[in-house]
């Protein structure tokens, strides 16, 4: 994460409460050891037990002091890790919803769904476990240091001299794990995207008889990430071998000058017993900062995937800031002056220089080729895209659509429409929850979904969706238009709707489509020709460009792009 974790809210603060505890937790540690090594030296001597009574009680009442400061500052920062996961989760839903579905069919399903449900919960454990180690090893070594530099300068100086070499090391296995960490994190995004895809289409690998093929797929990817998960493996056992070796050799050569000294007579018992339980203790922060750092990898690495798309969608909030869209009636006029999309630079717009005006309620087709830009332009339309250039305006105010102000008046209806795990009625009343039974059922009527609803033994209480009873792709769009006739919003987005439906299926759904048109703005994005005699103005896409607008009979006679179209479609038929 790097500098990245000072950008949390609350961090200084918790790290000025750590830094100070573990001042006092460094003193008590100075303190357990300098009373357990006059004690010893008294009892070794000769000396009563009674004798060292006063310090032993120093050393129990320090160890307590330790301990109970370990166990506070755990606390301290589960609550803080527990908060700032709490907000990075909202932040990262919050900035999904901005950048749009587009953005997460690019990412993937299975990464974004892993990053909400488990990168969040890593790196809460990440920010648990480095904290405190991290202040350790930035202060309770350097106590260590100057308390054994005031007993003995020869011991001090190797000290001195093997922490940067421990630290040397640490940073160059670190810098090895995390390469290895990146390669079984991109596995894991992989197999994560692979396990939904393979879900989702199950059952249709099943009845194309490709479901045993499909096999050898899912045991090579995941063969990929347990590889991935073994080099990682192996290099985080190699540095906690290294950090160990290295330490107790340390430790052996600070042991060995000690004891020279005590056969010279140049450094007493109790200064000497009091360096070799410090010695321990000097290391132990880095040897446990080196050992958390591997397990903290996942929760590092998602910490900064989920950062890098939190900080996307404010860029997105803030190139796209502008004023609230008002509200679109039969008298507004919206207009997109020069509008293009660009999604990697040397790449062919996807929309270019797209210019149009469309006065208060009507009905616009938007037809093309696959790939000519009708998603583009639909998804420009919803908000869930920012154009690369060009302006949007309401009634002559330049505006930016994926503000709340513009989407709670849009109705967006995909191809394939999501319905969620609940009954009929909780799918169709998603938008509106406290709809009344009266409405719901006014709605799916409308939606020409009520009789059969009235056929299943529940009703409107048949639960639907993920394990719940399945619909065919017709009734699916039915819900959702039954939504649309809920919500009655007054613009209308429509990107391929009845593209995967039978052209009966598609028939049916023509009447109930064409009623919920009425009075509203419609944008209808499809390849299906015969739509287009029900629009009151068509937008022709080609290559990402508008090459024609205007009526069906005003395109036909002019004999261009849509007339081609048309003459293409007969052909084929």
């Amino acid at each position: 994460m790097g500098k990245d974790i000072f950008k949390y809210k609350g961090i200084k603060k918790i790290l000025a409460i750590l830094a100070a505890l573990t001042l006092v937790q460094g003193a008590a540690i100075i303190v357990m050891a300098s009373t357990l090594a006059e004690a010893i030296t008294k009892l070794f001597n000769g000396a009563a037990l009674s004798t060292v009574a006063l310090q032993m009680a120093f050393f129990a009442g320090a160890l307590f002091v330790r301990h109970f400061l370990n166990v506070w500052k755990k606390a301290i920062v589960y609550k803080f890790a527990s908060k700032t996961g709490e907000t990075m989760r909202e932040e990262l839903l919050e900035n999904l919803f901005v950048l749009g579905p587009r953005f997460t069919r690019e990412e993937g399903t299975g990464k974004v769904v892993t990053m909400v449900m488990e990168g969040v919960q890593d790196f809460r454990r990440f920010i648990e476990l480095f904290l405190p180690k991290f202040i350790n090893m930035a202060i309770i070594p350097a106590m260590i240091w100057i308390y054994v530099l005031t007993q003995d300068g020869k011991s001090a100086l190797i000290l001195f001299i093997t922490f940067p070499v421990l630290i040397l090391f640490l940073i160059i296995l670190g810098l090895a794990a995390k390469k290895q960490a990146d390669s079984q994190f991109e596995s894991y995004r992989i197999l994560s995207n692979h396990f939904v895809d393979s879900l989702k289409g199950l059952e249709t690998l099943k009845y194309l008889g490709l479901s045993h093929s499909h096999e050898r797929s899912i045991a090579e990817t995941s063969s990929s990430y347990r590889k991935a998960t073994m080099k990682t493996l192996r290099v985080a056992f190699l540095s906690s071998f290294a950090l160990d070796f290295f330490t107790m050799l340390s430790i052996a050569v600070v042991a060995l000058f000690l004891g020279l000294g005590l056969i010279d007579g140049v450094i007493l018992l109790t200064p000497a017993l009091a360096i070799l339980i410090l010695a321990p203790e000097y290391f132990l922060p880095v040897r446990e900062l080196g050992s958390d750092y591997h397990a903290t990898l996942d929760g590092q690495e998602a910490g900064r995937v989920i950062q890098a798309i939190i900080d996307r969608g404010k860029e997105t909030q803030e190139m796209n800031e502008g004023a609230d869209v008002p509200a679109y009636t039969s008298d507004s006029v919206l207009s997109l002056e020069g509008i293009s999309v660009n999604y990697a630079e040397g790449q062919q717009d996807s929309l270019a220089r797209a210019d149009f005006t469309v006065t208060g309620f009507a009905k616009i087709g938007i037809i093309g080729a696959t790939g000519a830009g009708k998603s583009t332009m639909i998804d420009i339309l919803s908000g869930f895209l920012a154009p690369t250039m060009g302006d949007i305006q309401v009634n002559q105010t330049p505006v930016r659509l994926h503000r709340y102000s513009w989407q709670k008046q849009v109705t967006y209806i995909p191809q394939h429409p999501y319905l969620f795990h609940d009954t009929i009625s909780g799918n169709v009343k998603f938008y509106h929850p406290e709809a009344s039974d009266e409405a719901i059922q006014a709605a799916t009527k409308a939606a020409g979904l009520d009789y059969f609803v009235q056929q299943l033994d529940d009703k409107y209480e048949t639960i639907v969706g993920e394990a719940g009873r399945t619909l065919s792709g017709g009734q699916e769009q039915r819900i959702a238009l039954a939504r649309a006739f809920l919500s009655d919003r007054q613009i209308v987005l429509m990107d391929e709707p009845t593209a995967h439906l039978d052209i009966e299926t598609e028939y049916e759904l023509k009447a109930p489509m064409l009623d919920l048109f009425k009075n509203r703005l419609v944008f209808f994005a499809t390849h299906r020709l015969h739509w287009m005699l029900e629009m009151d103005q068509i937008i022709v896409l080609d290559k990402g460009a508008i090459v024609e607008t205007g009526t069906h009979d005003e395109l036909v006679s002019k004999k261009g792009f849509y007339y081609d179209l048309i003459k293409a479609q007969l052909e084929e038929i």
